[in-house]
């Protein structure tokens, strides 16, 4: 066996270093480098005047006044029935992205309404509601249902909850917190105060004690206000203690609802099994 050593064989003919010629002109770097700054601006543009295309562009605070006046814009529309707005709920435990944290604003507006005419009231406040939000009404297998779009990616919808009562929502969706939702805040001063504490004196509860404030800006100016209280459980029947209050002719009376107007204001008593519930309301004009 031969011992010689082979020093290589000859390179192809042509070949060439993998870095040779792989350089780009100067003028199409420049023109990339142009390219790119002009596609940085533009975007810059479209994200400071464009208006959103999703949800995901629009902020809790951006969304808030847009929920806030939805709720007015309700309780103007429902201006027949006796409502209760209801203190806002954010909930900070949706994602936007694997990376992405974020919270979906709710809120909500209780109307009572007569037992059995639920599905006229939906519809009556679907036609009253901006034609913008082109809301319906469908029957579903579980029942009426009221949907509408507010804007800015709000939706609303409506359904009874139970006899006498319809529970309208206002949600926003997840979305980035921003610098989060300032809650409509009101002072507790107006006839709603006095009507509270006449029907929390009738249920023996104690005026003034855990009461909330809730207020939304009406459509055509002034603003919807709510103040409730909660009473532990009164010895005597709640709704014949109210009855009273009510001039004999409450607008819903059944075993979970007591509801009435009485001067100007809307009064709702919601039972519970171990407290019961008092809402007193100041609505829209119509």
């Amino acid at each position: 066996m031969s011992n010689a050593v082979h020093t290589g064989y000859p390179p192809p003919t042509g070949s060439r270093s993998p870095a040779a010629g792989s350089r780009w002109p100067r003028w199409l770097i420049a023109v990339t480098a142009v390219w790119a700054a002009l596609l940085a601006g533009l975007t810059w543009m479209s994200s400071a005047e464009d208006p959103p295309t999703v949800r995901e562009q629009r902020s809790l605070t951006q969304a808030g006044p847009v929920v806030d006046g939805a709720i007015g814009e309700i309780v103007a529309a429902a201006d027949a029935g006796v409502p209760a707005l209801v203190p806002a709920e954010v909930d900070r435990g949706c994602r936007i992205s694997p990376f992405a944290d974020g919270a979906t604003l709710t809120r909500v507006v209780d109307l009572a309404a007569p037992v059995g005419e639920e599905q006229a009231v939906l519809q009556r406040v679907a036609d009253r509601l901006p034609a913008r939000w082109r809301a319906g009404v469908r029957l579903t297998p579980d029942g009426p249902r009221l949907r509408a779009d507010a804007g800015e990616f709000v939706t609303v919808t409506g359904r009874p909850a139970i006899a006498g009562r319809i529970r309208f929502t206002v949600d926003t969706g997840c979305r980035p917190v921003g610098d989060d939702y300032d809650s409509a805040g009101a002072a507790s001063t107006g006839p709603e105060v006095g009507a509270l504490a006449e029907a929390v004196r009738a249920l023996n509860g104690r005026v003034g004690d855990r009461e909330s404030v809730v207020s939304a800006p009406c459509p055509g100016g002034g603003t919807a206000r709510t103040i409730r209280s909660v009473v532990d459980p009164v010895a005597t029947a709640p709704q014949a203690a109210l009855a009273p209050l009510a001039g004999g002719t409450p607008v819903v009376e059944t075993t979970e609802v007591y509801a009435y107007r009485r001067d100007g204001v809307a009064v709702l008593a919601d039972f519970q099994p171990e407290q019961v519930v008092v809402a007193a309301t100041t609505g829209c004009a119509g």
